[in-house]
């Protein structure tokens, strides 16, 4: 009995011991766990991010839109007269000059018209000689030659209207250009207005789009602008020339029209266009990536790195480009603005670059 008595008390005194062990450990733990966060959190505070340096350079604003190709001139050769077609002096494609003859349409008719004119005219000619010779020897009234004279003057007029006519009948090239497709042969008749074929002045080759209102007022007369063809992949430049005198009502956009050689006729009118308009530049103005950029309710704000911690700095902006945007207050050249780990990043935070740029 005794010694089952000092087992128990044994047993106890053990167990005992070890749960003072247990909650020593637990306390040196607990000191140990307090002490270790301010290494730790110092070490975790250092958030990585990028900056990038803020100096000044030249910033253009652009906008790209689709244009279309129109040929410096162009209209289609039509006949004035219903005339049968006598010869075609002209091949598809031929380059002409201003005043070529292109068509010859019959003029038999015309021709032998005018041949009878003229005798009436030799004819009233004379009369107008007699009666003039007459009245200068007091042997016929005024009013003989009178009438000899307006004879002869309506039959010169009439000659001059058929010649007119007669013109009519020999189609020429009105300018410089390029011959289209041939719409009649010889043989053909046609009638007023008939489209025998069209003429394309292409050595000048005019670049037409439309510029939302926003931006009309900035585009001006003699600008260059560039646009590109799907065609090739050449990089084209043309002089704007003029603007239309008002807004389009319905799609509230403004038509411009530019101009560009095409000694080669490369271009070709009908061809849409790529334009990447140059709309404003600022010769020195303070830019940034536009993923640094963070807008809120009051504006924009970006984080500035100085001297390893976080500052949140509010900015107003100004153009807007492709990767850029301009800084028109808040930054200084110099400033480093951090440009990744945006969300992570709080005023006052410790802050690690990794690169600058």
């Amino acid at each position: 009995m005794q010694r089952s008595s000092s087992l128990l008390r044994s047993g106890t005194n053990q167990l005992l011991l070890y749960s003072l062990f247990i909650i020593i450990l637990q306390a040196c733990a607990s000191r140990a766990s307090e002490k270790e966060p301010a290494g730790s959190t110092a070490a975790v505070a250092a958030i990585p991010a990028d900056g990038h340096i803020v100096k000044t350079s030249a910033f253009s604003d652009e906008l790209e839109i689709t244009g279309s190709l129109v040929a410096n001139q162009e209209v289609n050769i039509v006949s004035e007269l219903p005339r049968k077609v006598v010869r075609v002096h002209v091949q598809e494609g031929n380059i002409v000059k201003a005043g070529a003859l292109l068509f010859q349409l019959d003029d038999a008719d015309l021709q032998a018209q005018l041949e009878r004119l003229r005798q009436q005219e030799q004819l009233a000619a004379l009369n107008e000689a007699r009666m003039k010779d007459l009245i200068e020897h007091d042997a016929a009234i005024q009013q003989d030659y009178d009438q000899a004279i307006t004879n002869l003057r309506v039959l010169q007029a009439e000659i001059r209207q058929l010649q007119v006519t007669i013109g009519k009948t020999r189609i020429r090239a009105p300018f410089d250009g390029r011959i289209g497709i041939i719409h009649a042969y010889p043989g053909a008749l046609v009638s007023a207005n008939t489209v025998l074929t069209n003429i394309v002045d292409d050595s000048r080759i005019k670049v037409e789009f439309s510029v939302p209102e926003k931006y009309a007022h900035l585009i001006t007369r003699n600008e260059e602008q560039r646009f590109t063809v799907a065609s090739d992949t050449t990089l084209y430049r043309a002089t704007v020339i003029a603007k239309e005198s008002r807004m389009n009502e319905q799609t509230r956009t403004l038509l411009i029209r530019a101009i560009t050689p095409n000694a080669q006729r490369t271009l070709v009118p009908g061809q849409s266009a790529r334009l990447n308009l140059s709309l404003r530049t600022a010769d020195n103005a303070l830019k940034i990536p536009s993923q640094a950029l963070m807008p809120s309710s009051s504006g924009y704000a970006v984080y500035l790195a100085k001297n390893r911690t976080v500052a949140l700095t509010p900015v107003q902006i100004g153009q807007r480009g492709t990767n850029d945007v301009q800084i028109l207050k808040g930054l200084a050249a110099g400033d480093t603005v951090i440009t990744s780990n945006l969300l992570r990043l709080t005023p006052g935070a410790a802050v690690e670059l990794v690169t600058v740029k």
